[in-house]
């Protein structure tokens, strides 16, 4: 079980990563250079740490699923991601639009992400992790 742990977090750390620049780095980059008033310069942005705060997310985010998730299948997994993204998604769009000056747009965009990125994941624990 824990080298089938380590392969779903060391899978979905790479779909994510490559999900969170095809979101943010493709999708949304124009969406950033007209706010850039609200980000870091691109030269000041702690890409290492971003890149640790994924991989511990990602560590819980199969964590949770393993211990918790009694019947383990594609189908569990795609229901914990849904509902993990619904969480994260509604905290990370609308909660920082709710503090933060950001269009509406880009906090659908983040919820929506965040829920799209969280259903893939579930997908690939469920396969993973399944009996």
């Amino acid at each position: 079980m824990v080298k089938r742990g380590m392969l779903a977090v060391i899978g979905v750390f790479v779909v994510w990563s490559i999900l969170d620049f095809l979101i943010h780095g493709v999708f949304l980059q124009s969406t950033y250079e007209a706010t850039a008033e609200l980000w870091r310069p691109m030269e000041e942005i702690k890409m290492l740490l971003m890149n640790v705060v994924t991989l511990l997310f990602v560590v819980v985010f199969v964590a949770i699923y393993g211990w918790l998730v009694t019947k383990k299948s594609v189908t569990s997994g795609i229901a914990f991601g849904v509902l993990f993204g619904l969480a994260i998604g509604i905290s990370m769009g609308f909660g920082s639009y709710a503090y933060m000056p950001i269009p509406p747009a880009l906090a659908w965009s983040w919820f929506l992400g965040s829920v799209v990125q969280a259903t893939i994941a579930g997908v690939i624990v469920g396969t993973i992790l399944k009996p």
